[in-house]
């Protein structure tokens, strides 16, 4: 089993080795706070004395780097134990999509042969992981990692589980049929008595009835159905010296050989008959057996008359000879409960078990030590809910599936508690927290959690928000996820996360995980992918800043820098345009500020490449489509006046010059009026200086303009508007 205690190592170190005692000194203690929530505990070191004992002391009590260091009482799986919860959660999933089905299509479970025939399937199916588990545990290899729990461990695993199949979850027309064989099929794969070195070394002897284990171990075939090794001891008796012996040998063999069992019969009314008959030539052999006289029934070693009785008790199905016999035998209640269905009542039903069983533990009760024993019993008592709270002490993993397959067969009641949670939830979300002890398994935990009603929806609403999303620019050869990502892919836990939102249509959970993927992009001045999570999340305000943030760029890094962060925004722009005709609508104040910025970085590329006609229709069609904010009137204007004092050609048209000139009078007038910190903050930023030095700028520009619609009319650029509408 695992180590039920477990200690931990403090990184970064607390205090130095062998420096408990200065420590101690300092004035400060180790406290620690348990979590309301589950089994997590704060370490930290917290002052033993008061402040003013302290000071005096002239204690080194830094308060600057106090750690909180975070552990769990609870180990988290690891090696098989990983593995073990991983797959069998596969099976969980499968369990959850039939219940999901069978109520979509509002048909009961139990009336459903086809779904008891799945859900019979799937926890055999946990049986047999269990089994596996148990195998590779008790293999004699060299492992990579030390095994978390031990072959004992995944064998009481297997036991419960298998005993729980057969009594409660058995094949679709076999829920009325007797239960013995399957009981005893259970009792001969689990506990395995008499052992084959006992039979080997008996086999070996030429007068084996001589040895004191020879009756134990016959009579022990004999009572767990092992017929083919009570014919082979029965026929060495032949050559016992006892002539009444090797007489009644020979006539008990067939009987062991012939004994009816029910899967040997198509139907139970002929298993029935087959019984009945049976039972005659047993009485037959009791009557042959009582006529032996007293003085020939012990043979110098042993009464071989009364272990030959106990035997011939055994199949005339007498219960006090079996419990008995199994008392002398040293077997539990388990061994005589098993027998009853195979020789006392060969008709006994899964209904009627409860009532037999109780009445033998009275005699022989289970052992309250062994929790494997205890789960056993209430099992066979039908007492789902003792089984469960014994489960969960042995393995909340058991606890969890069987409360999960329970109620989904109406063992349990559905009902929610006070907690506002039902038995099944309060198991499930118990497991569900074990998983958590490793964050890596945060889709396993999620999808028991979402199975849990509303608590568990909001708990796995946190699990959710917490995954690291590994979004860190990548910096070594381990960084492909992160480099991909921020190639516009969606992949890796970022991918996962969203997936899994959309599976359990958690959409608020979605789009705030993506305002926590833009605001990283953010910070690495990623804005294109910023934008595009804002938008997938809905989140225009958050949208709004990362805008303002691009045009921040603008003014601290100058327009070469700017233009190069814009560069990945423009698909951004493209995607709000096309989500606009569809499920997203973005404002349009958002729409057309982002538009701004991607053209006004359009601007200052073709201006800083040389493609000063392009540059200058761009300055000319963002006024005239009016996306240019007032606040950035005066800057762009700035920008355009070298395209204007440009003395080789002339790059706009009279109508173009009118355009920009409008532009600058309305500046001027609005500044005029008192609104100049509408229209000149950013040109001030951009200069640095006040809005005195930013009117002056403006008066070049308007200077300039003058000059360049007078050269228009001169020489006849783009023909004569009809003058200044201004």
């Amino acid at each position: 089993m695992m180590a039920s205690q477990l200690s931990a190592t403090l990184v970064p170190a607390l205090f130095e080795r062998n420096a408990a005692e200065d420590f101690r000194h300092s004035g400060r203690t180790v406290s620690l706070a348990l979590s309301p929530r589950d089994d997590t505990v704060a370490l930290y070191a917290s002052p033993n004395t008061d402040t003013h004992a302290m000071q005096a002391q002239s204690a080194a009590y830094a308060r600057d780097h106090q750690y909180v260091y975070f552990a769990n009482r609870t180990q988290a799986p690891l090696s098989e134990r990983r593995v073990f919860v991983t797959d069998t959660s596969v099976i969980f999933a499968a369990v959850q999509n039939l219940v999901k089905v069978s109520r979509a299509k509002n048909v009961e479970l139990l009336q459903s042969e086809q779904d008891m025939r799945a859900i019979n399937k799937l926890a055999n199916d946990y049986t047999n992981f269990c089994k596996e588990c148990c195998l590779y545990a008790s293999q004699n290899i060299t492992r990579a990692e030390q095994l978390q729990y031990d072959a004992e461990h995944y064998r009481c695993l297997w036991t419960c589980f298998s005993l729980f199949v057969v009594l409660y979850i058995p094949e679709p027309g076999y829920e009325d049929a007797p239960v013995g064989d399957e009981l005893m099929e259970w009792l001969n794969t689990h506990f395995i008595q008499p052992s084959t070195q006992e039979g080997d070394e008996l086999s070996s002897q030429d007068r084996p009835w001589e040895d004191p284990a020879f009756w134990p171990y016959l009579t022990r075939t004999v009572l767990r159905g092992l017929s083919k090794a009570s014919a082979f001891f029965l026929d060495v008796l032949n050559t016992h010296p006892s002539s009444y012996l090797q007489q009644l040998a020979p006539q008990l063999s067939p009987l062991l050989t012939s004994h009816p069992r029910l899967h040997h019969f198509s139907a139970e009314k002929d298993f029935a008959i087959a019984s009945r008959r049976w039972k005659d030539k047993v009485k037959t052999l009791r009557l042959e057996l009582d006529r032996v006289p007293e003085s020939e029934r012990d043979d110098g070693f042993e009464n071989w008359w009364d272990r030959f009785s106990d035997i011939v008790g055994t199949l005339e199905g007498r219960g006090d000879v079996i419990k008995r016999v199994c008392v002398e035998l040293d077997a539990d209640w388990k061994e005589v409960c098993s027998a009853w269905g195979i020789f006392v009542d060969t008709r006994l039903r899964r209904q009627d078990l409860p009532e037999i069983v109780a009445q033998v533990l009275d005699e022989m009760p289970s052992d309250p030590t062994d929790r494997e024993d205890m789960i056993h019993s209430a099992l066979f008592l039908g007492k789902p809910t003792q089984v469960l709270t014994e489960a969960a002490h042995l393995d909340v993993w058991l606890a969890a599936h069987l409360a999960d397959l329970m109620e989904a067969i109406e063992l349990i009641d559905s009902e929610p508690d006070d907690a506002e949670l039902s038995r099944r939830q309060h198991y499930i979300i118990a497991y569900a927290d074990y998983l958590r002890t490793d964050p890596a398994l945060w889709r396993i935990t999620v999808d028991y959690m979402y199975s849990c009603g509303d608590v568990g929806r909001e708990t796995a609403d946190q699990v959710l928000l917490r995954v690291p999303l590994r979004l860190d620019a990548p910096t070594n050869i381990d960084g492909d996820e992160a480099a991909r990502i921020r190639a516009g892919q969606l992949v890796g836990v970022l991918k996962d996360v969203n997936e899994t939102c959309f599976e359990y249509q958690r959409e608020e959970i979605r789009r705030t995980i993506c305002r926590i993927a833009a605001q990283t992009f953010i910070g690495e001045k990623k804005y294109g992918l910023a934008i595009s999570y804002y938008t997938s999340a809905e989140d225009w305000v958050g949208l709004g800043r990362a805008v303002n943030l691009v045009l921040e760029e603008y003014i601290e890094q100058g327009p070469e820098q700017f233009a190069q962060l814009v560069a990945n925004v423009a698909p951004s722009l493209q995607t709000l345009r096309t989500d606009s005709g569809a499920n997203i609508a973005a404002p349009g104040v958002f729409l057309h500020r982002l538009m701004f910025a991607i053209r006004f970085a359009e601007f200052h590329q073709r201006r800083t490449s040389g493609d000063s006609q392009g540059a200058a229709l761009d300055v000319v069609s963002m006024f005239r489509e009016e996306i240019v904010p007032q606040a950035w009137w005066a800057v762009l204007l700035c920008d355009a006046l070298e395209l204007l004092q440009n003395g080789d050609t002339m790059l706009f048209s009279s109508g173009d010059a009118c355009t920009l000139m409008q532009k600058l009078e309305k500046v001027h007038i609005m500044v005029g009026q008192g609104s100049g910190a509408d229209y000149l903050p950013v040109l001030c930023r951009v200069t640095k200086r006040g809005e005195r030095y930013a009117l002056q700028r403006l008066e070049v520009v308007r200077l300039s303009l003058a000059r360049y619609y007078a050269r228009c009319g001169a020489i006849g650029v783009g023909g004569r508007s009809s003058g200044w509408s201004y």
